[in-house]
């Protein structure tokens, strides 16, 4: 029977491999250097953790977390050029768009764009009808010149009946096989956030086919016959088939695993998680076992978006993190990432790391060599430790919601850095296996399906419009794979909308389950 599951995920610094039995039990862990073409990382540590596991064979699922994607976001590297069609005139022309996104990635992204007739209301009431021989003719003239279609429609999460024949209009001008992305199928509410979320979307399709080709390649070579899947920014899976078409949707999610393998390794459901890695420190809150969602629109590399992100702080503040004396101490941003075994003055490099500070403090155990650091000034190594648990500290409480203390979960291959004590924190735990709780968050995740929709409370009563939310929410859990009968609701938001007529309510509901065998 194949009962094992493998979680792979990239970080900056290391890419973090575990095999997890039905139970979710860690058989096996392994860290590796991440590399500068992440699937040499990814393929060394899936090599490392096979060679603990006594029958392979017994694998059954395959998840990735992976930096990827966000990464060519922000260095602005291996992005598809993206023609843009709003469907939303006349009641949407004053913002064209990409219009507030930052010069460099519009240049590289934005193709071909065009605003034409159609969209709807809030209620699903048409705007106007859609121009059809205007998708025709923008089909037609970016059939050439852009590598993909990004396409929005005002209120699209009400009706998609636009977007969905833009579509189809579009692969007649186009060809079958070009790429198409629909705004109701990447964000929610919120017209331009969505528009941007899609147009990102559709960049980064090239990027999604490599990576998936390169998981499917490792899993090949190493000889598993398996089901794979990527993690969503919401801690959730999506088959590696899907995932190639909404890459967005994986934008973040190593933070999240992260915090999903926090909760489950220390059995807790509701805390404050910090995962330290070798660059970056990320502070998040647990709320019934998942990150508390952000209810800001989220920025990814500078361009405002409406999806699903984890509410997050994040630090330059890892083990590689660069210290310096130059007549009072500094500590990072920089780092020298994956480098550290070899920069670190610990392991015979010559750049003081957080990592020789954290030895030196009798933090860190394993590590290098103590002997190195016998030169290290002890004014020093407190006074950099001391920014460290100051700065945890300030992170600890501005995502506190409430002056209640919280334990806190320290994880991540830095958590050595993370004190014994905090103000407001009621404990600080390392959960067994805390250097790898990213890939183990990756291998326990769950399917799950989201409705996020207005509703006419006063046309169809609140209980019948909640209940239709939910049922939506737990059919599409299942479509992602979640056994039909361990769906359960995680979350069920309704927000008045007292500017629209009919009692209107945007309600959000999340339903989540384990996969189906």
């Amino acid at each position: 029977m194949k009962s094992l599951r493998l979680g792979v995920d990239v970080g900056g610094t290391n890419t973090d491999a575990v095999v997890v039995d039905s139970a979710g039990t860690v058989v096996a862990a392994t860290k590796a250097a991440t590399t500068p073409d992440p699937i040499g990382g990814i393929q060394a540590a899936v090599t490392a953790v096979l060679g603990q596991v006594d029958d392979p064979a017994a694998l059954g699922k395959a998840m990735l977390g992976t930096t990827h994607p966000t990464n060519a976001i922000i260095r602005r590297q291996d992005l598809d050029r993206v023609g843009v069609l709003r469907l939303a005139a006349p009641s949407s022309l004053g913002v064209r768009p990409s219009a507030a996104w930052p010069e460099d990635l519009r240049d590289i992204v934005i193709g071909r764009s065009q605003i034409v007739a159609g969209g709807f209301e809030y209620d699903g009431t048409p705007i106007a009808s859609l121009d059809e021989d205007a998708v025709r003719r923008f089909g037609t003239a970016c059939a050439q010149d852009v590598s993909a279609i990004a396409v929005s429609c005002a209120f699209s999460p009400a009706s998609v009946d636009h977007e969905l024949r833009a579509a189809e209009l579009l692969a007649e001008e186009c060809g079958t096989a070009f790429p198409v992305s629909l705004s109701h199928t990447v964000g929610s509410l919120g017209l331009l956030e969505r528009e941007n979320a899609t147009i990102l979307n559709a960049s980064l399709l090239t990027v999604a086919k490599r990576v998936v080709a390169g998981f499917r390649s490792t899993l090949a070579e190493a000889g598993l016959e398996v089901e794979s899947f990527l993690t969503q920014n919401d801690g959730t899976l999506m088959a590696v088939d899907e995932a190639d078409k909404y890459p967005v949707l994986t934008v973040g999610s190593g933070p999240t695993n992260s915090m999903r393998g926090a909760s489950a390794l220390a059995g807790l459901s509701d805390a404050l998680v910090i995962d330290v890695g070798g660059t970056s420190a990320d502070v998040g809150i647990l709320v019934d076992g998942f990150p508390r969602e952000s209810t800001a629109a989220v920025e990814v590399g500078g361009v405002r978006t409406n999806f699903r992100m984890p509410d997050l702080i994040s630090v330059g503040l890892g083990g590689g993190s660069i210290v310096r004396d130059t007549g009072g101490v500094t500590v990072g941003p920089d780092s020298v990432g994956y480098d550290v075994i070899t920069e670190a003055i610990c392991m015979g490099g010559d750049t003081l790391t957080l990592s020789d500070i954290s030895l030196a403090a009798g933090r860190l155990e394993g590590f290098g060599n103590p002997a190195l650091l016998s030169g290290l000034d002890a004014s020093l190594t407190d006074a950099a430790i001391g920014w460290v648990d100051e700065r945890i500290g300030v992170l600890c409480e501005r995502m506190k919601a409430s002056s209640t203390a919280l334990p806190l979960l320290a994880v991540g291959g830095g958590a050595h850095l993370v004190p014994h004590e905090l103000p407001g924190v009621s404990e600080v735990l390392w959960p067994p296996h805390h250097s790898v709780a990213n890939a183990f968050g990756a291998a326990i995740a769950e399917a799950a399906g989201s409705i996020d929709k207005v509703y006419s409370y006063d046309t169809a009563g609140r209980e019948a419009c909640l209940s239709s939310a939910r049922e939506e929410a737990e059919d599409a859990a299942i479509r992602a794979g979640a056994d039909p009968h361990n769906v359960r609701i995680t979350r069920i938001v309704e927000i008045p909308m007292t500017y629209v007529p009919g009692g209107g309510c945007r309600v959000i509901v999340k339903a989540v389950g384990p996969l189906a065998s």
